[in-house]
């Protein structure tokens, strides 16, 4: 399997807290660091090159994208306003807790042409590791940690090749600027496993509910303290069955490990084994497959999961989790399959 990195994504500084706002943490005695750090990046790459799974995977250098390879899925006014505020050499809250700063710009393009180098590589499995992650990104907007949308770039690029492509997101939260960016495009499918959450800011239009779901978009969502088994139901009821009848010859992940059961920005409970076993579904499409990291915010433990899921992806089973204890209570997953069924069943067939 082949990762691709490249050091500049660790520019991109974020501070502390979600906001920017003078006395905003003071009564911190130790501010909490954003939880989109370049830390996380660095663990995540640290597990991969020394933990057991090191031996299979090769190490490939990235590249920074073009403006112009932005703009198959951004507007040109506002990739020039992003620039901008990554060039003002203070740091920026585009909204809410999204910040850029001095280093923030040469990051985007990293990310961005990382994730294009793994699609150019035409590796049957490559991971581009990176951040700032993108699947929020909507094509005039920034919204929840993310600038440009890595995933729907390469999505983009595979179509203009001639491809047809399924974007299968697993992140804890829904790939609303996936969503939003393909929703009228008949070559690519947009799968989005995550936890009920609906909008949030100003700048989260979209919510993420079935009722969302079309002849191009497949939106699975679960109740709150869903786990390991919740999401293998989902997968091989809903995500899997749409991505075989659609019938796509590439498929791009969108890969977050915040739907774990540490993780402090999701309520899913998802351990190390049930990462893995994502990644064992998505190798049994037996698609070229290119995948994209997004969220994941206590690092350790979600170095952990990335792990597993690549093992996953392997066919390997090599790493104990010391800390799956949660149980697992699916209780409420039939009703959220049923209520997904009923909104696909006008547009795809297995539902």
């Amino acid at each position: 399997m082949e990762m691709f990195w490249h050091d500049a994504c660790l520019e991109h500084d974020t501070g502390t807290g979600l906001w920017e706002l003078p006395g905003e943490w003071d009564w911190l005695d130790v501010p909490e660091p954003h939880p989109e750090n370049a830390a996380r990046l660095r663990t995540f790459r640290h597990a991969l090159r020394i933990g057991p799974i090191a031996p299979h995977l090769a190490w490939r250098t990235g590249r920074l994208a073009t403006p112009d390879e932005l703009a198959r899925v951004h507007t040109p006014a506002y990739l020039e306003e992003l620039r901008e505020a990554c060039h003002r050499g203070e740091r920026v809250a585009l909204e809410t807790n999204t910040v850029v700063g001095p280093g923030s710009w040469a990051a985007i393009l990293a990310a961005a042409g990382t994730a294009l180098s793994a699609y150019e590589s035409s590796a049957r499995l490559a991971y581009a590791l990176v951040r700032p992650p993108g699947h929020h990104a909507q094509p005039g907007l920034p919204d929840g940690y993310c600038m440009v949308n890595n995933a729907a770039l390469v999505a983009e690029t595979a179509r203009r090749d001639g491809r047809r492509v399924a974007v299968l997101d697993w992140d804890v939260h829904h790939g609303n600027g996936t969503q939003e960016i393909f929703r009228d495009t008949p070559e690519v499918l947009t799968v989005s496993v995550h936890m009920r959450h609906g909008p949030w800011g100003a700048n989260h239009r979209q919510t993420g509910a079935p009722a969302e779901s079309g002849p191009h978009n497949v939106n699975v969502e679960l109740s709150l303290g869903a786990g390991d088994r919740a999401y293998e139901r989902a997968f091989d009821e809903i995500a899997l069955p749409a991505v075989a009848e659609f019938g796509a010859d590439l498929l791009v992940c969108a890969s977050g490990f915040d739907g774990s059961a540490f993780d402090p920005n999701g309520r899913h409970n998802l351990s190390g084994a049930g990462y893995r076993a994502i990644g064992r579904r998505v190798a049994s499409l037996d698609l070229p497959t290119v995948l994209t990291q997004e969220g994941g915010y206590l690092r350790g433990y979600a170095a952990l999961c990335l792990h597993s899921l690549i093992e996953g992806l392997l066919g390997l089973d090599l790493l104990a989790d010391p800390l799956a204890y949660v149980p697992d209570d699916d209780g409420r997953t039939e009703a959220d399959l049923d209520l997904v069924r009923a909104a696909l069943k006008p547009y795809w067939s297995f539902a």
